[in-house]
């Protein structure tokens, strides 16, 4: 009995000496609650670890500029373009696929397994011109009055060029810019069974004409 009294005492003495050890661990300027997994057994400076944005200047170049998109309020709308001229209007986008040689060997051939790549893009482009108002929310139906997508194979690459043209009220400047998404888009679809490391790149307007601000091209 006395060994058991004895193992007990040194027992008590080893939990008391934990639990100093275990309170001593917390910063003097907060209190433990006894839980184990509350916040304020944590050491203050990692409840205070935040991720914070760098700090960037405005832009001088948006000084005075409104997003016509927007509303008194800040709310999203579709812009009245009613009391616009209609005027002829085009506009030219572009963007690169690229890929392998290999690949851009078999485009020329016609040896891919899904068939011809450059025909599919192509019609994909041009159909993805006149569905533009159903992907871009606040885009305006405009009725096109042509679609042209071309595609020009290099070593390891392909040149896709879109231009689109109405009379209308507003320009169809996304018009371009989608059909060359798309058609990218579709020659990734063909050519992912050969080369799932492909890409599109560098989507971009060249050039729009009509329109208030009338002509504008890339420098």
């Amino acid at each position: 009995m006395a060994v058991s009294r004895r193992s007990s005492a040194w027992s008590s003495r080893e939990v008391a000496g934990s639990a100093a050890t275990s309170i001593s661990t917390v910063p003097p300027t907060r209190r433990a609650c006894g839980r184990a997994r509350c916040r304020c057994n944590l050491p203050r400076a990692a409840t205070r670890v935040r991720s914070r944005a760098p700090h960037r200047p405005p832009d001088s170049r948006l000084a005075g500029v409104e997003l016509p998109h927007l509303d008194e309020r800040g709310a999203a709308r579709m812009v009245d373009v009613s009391g616009k001229d209609v005027t002829a209007r085009t506009a030219t986008a572009t963007g690169r696929f690229v890929t392998t040689a290999a690949v851009i060997d078999l485009l020329r051939r016609d040896g891919l397994p899904k068939g011809d790549a450059l025909a599919v893009a192509r019609i994909a482009g041009i159909a993805a011109a006149k569905r533009t108002p159903d992907l871009v929310p606040l885009c305006h139906p405009v009725a096109l009055h042509g679609v042209s997508v071309d595609l020009e194979t290099g070593e390891d690459y392909v040149d896709i060029t879109a231009t689109t043209r109405t009379a209308d009220r507003t320009g169809v400047e996304m018009e371009a810019l989608t059909s060359v998404v798309v058609a990218g888009l579709a020659l990734y679809d063909m050519v992912k069974a050969v080369d799932r490391g492909a890409r599109l790149t560098d989507v971009q307007l060249r050039h729009k004409a009509g329109g208030r601000t009338g002509e504008w091209d890339r420098p």
